[in-house]
């Protein structure tokens, strides 16, 4: 019996500790968190941004249809950088009601974004599909989580934060751009 329970606990052990969620994931330990760098692009250096659709967190198909001046953010809800920017986002989306703010959840579960959104009260819709981001290779790639693109009035990409966005760095980039 007792080399029976010897045997049996290893295996229990094992089990259990394969089940554990560990607190993290794959995706939040192989995420890069920027540095708040900013990266501006002269007009006539621009290339087209991807194009911006799909399915949102709330099940709304959108289509950003550009003509105006838009914000992309790249977000998860377990990155902490995401939850730190996410009231300036909110803010600032409604200060400037006429430039687009979109996001872009990445690597994470769609109900616990859900709760994100409503914690925070984003009034904008978040694509779920990352597979947009790979459009923005050839420009200024989404090179961290959190990451924010600027989009002009051409759509072409004009700038990028990578990293948590602030008031004044993503205010003077939306002015820059809606300025041109």
């Amino acid at each position: 019996m007792k080399i029976r329970k010897l045997f049996l606990l290893p295996l229990v052990a094992v089990a259990l500790s394969s089940c554990s969620g560990g607190g993290s994931s794959i995706a939040e330990e192989s995420f890069v968190s920027g540095d708040g760098s900013i990266s501006y692009i002269k007009a006539l250096d621009r290339i087209a941004a991807p194009q911006l659709s799909g399915m949102t967190l709330t099940g709304q198909n959108y289509r950003f249809n550009g003509g105006q001046v838009a914000v992309v953010n790249v977000w998860a809800s377990w990155c902490a950088p995401c939850r730190a920017e996410a009231p300036t986002l909110a803010a600032l989306s409604e200060k400037y009601t006429d430039v687009a703010f979109i996001g872009i959840l990445t690597r994470d579960n769609p109900a616990t974004a859900e709760a994100f959104v409503r914690r925070f009260a984003l009034p904008y819709p978040t694509l779920i599909d990352d597979s947009v981001l790979i459009g923005f290779r050839k420009s200024l790639p989404a090179n961290a989580i959190p990451s924010t693109v600027v989009i002009d009035k051409n759509g072409n990409v004009a700038a990028r934060i990578s990293g948590e966005v602030t008031v004044a760095s993503l205010s003077e980039l939306i002015e820059k751009v809606s300025a041109e």
